[in-house]
């Protein structure tokens, strides 16, 4: 999963600005991204663009939200490294490889040609872009950063594995209420946003 291919057939720029690049492409020409950004192999740049999502998103939830963490005994600087480490270190990598074997296993069923699983992980990985904002306290932008993630993962798998619209949304549904309903907190967000409405 964390392999890095010196010379990739297409694939993303390593580096900072590889990762912003990326980040503006995803977010406002996601078809031309996912046919042209990822390529069989090149998981480890997708995995560092995860990585550095959830971290942007973790970063401000720990400074914005009272509570959002666990208190520990220890200075508020080695509590935000130590939560920090643990969200962006372990927590998003294992969930990375979990989803996308769960991913490949929707994939199976409803599509006959697809690609691997390398491209799996990297369409869930820049799937992530609009989550930067995730860890901000207000609902509705939360919520509206959950929904477009969704999208662009129906859109990658649509393009990356060769597949229509309606089997790349079906084949997606688990995925995305996993990665964006829970673990980027868009279910709880829309239902703040859609509460008010109800009442």
């Amino acid at each position: 999963m964390t392999q890095w291919i010196e010379n990739p057939d297409g694939g993303r720029d390593r580096g900072p600005a590889g990762i912003a690049r990326a980040w503006l492409e995803v977010l406002i020409r996601p078809q031309r991204f996912f046919r042209v950004g990822v390529a069989p192999g090149d998981q480890a740049p997708g995995l560092t663009f995860l990585l550095t999502v959830v971290f942007v998103a973790e970063t401000s939830r720990y400074v914005l939200v009272a509570d959002a963490y666990p208190s520990l005994s220890v200075s508020p600087v080695l509590e935000a490294v130590f939560w920090l480490s643990v969200v962006v270190l372990l927590v998003a990598p294992l969930g990375l490889h979990l989803v996308s074997a769960l991913q490949t296993l929707f994939l199976v069923v409803a599509v006959e040609q697809r690609a691997g699983i390398s491209e799996t992980v990297q369409v869930i990985a820049y799937a992530s872009a609009p989550c930067v904002v995730a860890g901000i306290p207000v609902a509705p932008l939360q919520a509206v950063a959950a929904c477009y993630g969704g999208v662009l993962l129906v859109i990658g798998l649509r393009i990356v594995h060769d597949t229509s619209l309606a089997r790349a949304a079906i084949a997606g549904f688990v995925p995305a209420v996993l990665v964006f309903g829970y673990g980027f907190g868009g279910l709880d967000a829309l239902a703040t946003v859609i509460a008010p409405l109800l009442t």
